[in-house]
């Protein structure tokens, strides 16, 4: 749906006019473009550390525009800040405030971008202390930046250095288009595990990937998405759907699986499709859902559960029958769609938002199943996104909504749909267990 407002603000007298009256100033944001570059423009890298040297060298390998030092008023593109040795919160303060020299040098959908360490893995509560304030800095800052720059984080576990695959692979999520929407949010790369494709326009090729909930809105941008970075898919829906379903097929040039995902047999109904037709399944991303609001003190039992059933148990029983089959090998994949209600919560959805938690609490314990086939699992959670159903919220409900996070704009299916396809490449191969918000850095919650 188009954000008018967004697009009056953005320009010439609607800018203008925003900018007298003290009104929000959301900017179009930069996405994801097959053609474009990873940045256009200078990326500076700071910090005195080994690994910054390194991480410095890896992206001038990628033919970025890298600086060492800051050039005053240098429009930049990009702030990388490389905190990967912090012992003491003293040692925030010279590499965090020289980074702070550079902040309104940044151009509009610009990155800044952390790399440190877990507080978890640290040695002594003052190195904890100095990790985890990165935490809070960063997700503050988030919060200052303007004109669709976005502030993101890198955290790197115990057997990840600054150029491991999946460091590197975050960091080009987070620099790219693909993470317009992704604001204030942290990656932790938990192992040097991950590769970086050999063709970075196709970083799916080869994989099958299945949707589930695909005939239309979110389900269907992340069809399109995986097929455009070279995924065969199989999409599935309710049979209620089958004409939008079958429609979403022909474009991402797969195949069609009607199917309620709440049989006891939708499982082994889907590894057996992905068998017969495709030889196999690569990834597997959970996108079905339901909603039934209803305050808690008027819910009934037909809310409750069917909400459950679709949102949370399905899941699980998909999940058991693909750990369990021999055709879920070789790197395999989950990413299920969460919900920031699931995180901060929301009134009137106490059951979709204990759903959507469960999601978040199936995520962290599949971990250890997954690692034992060498794959991974994780979530993304959406924030406000400009869907069917949004549009049918009433206007000026749907205003307030809009503006609720750092960027002051709803976010689109696609925006949802680039978090899931990195997450499901080979690049994120060290990343597990991580619930990824897609949301411009919601105001309330987490």
């Amino acid at each position: 749906m188009t954000d008018n407002y967004t697009r009056f603000v953005s320009r010439g007298f609607g800018k203008d006019l925003a900018q007298r009256l003290g009104l929000p100033q959301p900017v179009i944001l930069r996405r994801h473009r097959p053609d474009a570059p990873l940045v256009d423009g200078p990326v500076l890298v700071q910090g005195s550390t080994r690994g910054a040297d390194e991480l410095a060298a890896a992206l001038l390998a990628w033919n970025l525009d890298v600086r060492r030092h800051a050039v005053p008023k240098e429009k930049l593109c990009a702030i990388i800040l490389v905190l990967d040795e912090l012992a003491h919160p003293d040692d925030l303060a010279e590499p965090v405030l020289t980074a702070a020299g550079s902040l309104r040098d940044l151009a509009p959908n610009a990155r800044f971008i952390s790399v440190s360490r877990t507080a978890a893995s640290a040695a002594d509560p003052a190195a904890a202390a100095a990790r985890q304030g990165v935490d809070g800095l960063l997700r503050s800052l988030a919060k200052e930046l303007r004109a669709g720059a976005t502030a993101n984080g890198v955290l790197l576990g115990d057997d990840a250095e600054t150029t491991s695959p999946s460091t590197l692979g975050a960091l080009g999520f987070f620099l790219s288009g693909r993470s317009a929407f992704v604001d204030g949010q942290f990656l932790t790369v938990s192992s040097g595990g991950g590769r970086l494709p050999d063709d970075a326009a196709k970083p799916l090729a080869g994989k099958t990937a299945v949707v589930t909930g695909a005939a239309r809105g979110i389900g269907a941008a992340i069809a399109r998405t995986l097929y455009r970075d070279g995924a065969t898919l199989i999409v599935v829906d309710v049979p209620a759907a089958g004409d939008h379903l079958a429609e979403v097929a022909n474009e991402v040039r797969g195949t069609a699986l009607q199917l309620d995902i709440t049989r006891p047999d939708a499982g082994q109904r889907i590894i057996d499709h992905a068998v017969e037709r495709h030889h196999g399944l690569d990834i597997m991303v959970h996108n079905a859902g339901i909603t039934r609001d209803k305050l808690l003190a008027n819910m009934d039992p037909g809310r409750w559960n069917s909400v459950l059933a679709v949102n949370i148990a399905a899941q699980l029983r998909i999940n058991e029958a693909l750990l369990a089959s021999a055709h879920f090998r070789g790197s395999p994949r989950i990413v299920s769609v969460a919900s920031t209600s699931g995180i901060a919560g929301n009134r009137g959805q106490t059951n979709y938002a204990a759903s959507k938690g469960g999601v978040t609490g199936m995520v962290r314990a599949t971990v250890p199943l997954m690692a034992a086939h060498g794959g991974t699992v994780n979530a993304v959670a959406p924030g406000f996104i400009e869907t069917d159903m949004t549009a049918r919220i009433p206007f000026a409900t749907r205003e307030v909504a809009r503006r609720l996070n750092s960027l002051q704009q709803g976010g689109r299916p696609g925006d949802v749909a680039e978090a899931i396809a990195f997450l499901a490449s080979d690049a994120a191969g060290g990343i597990s267990g991580e619930v990824l918000r897609v949301c411009g850095q919601n105001l309330v919650g987490a």
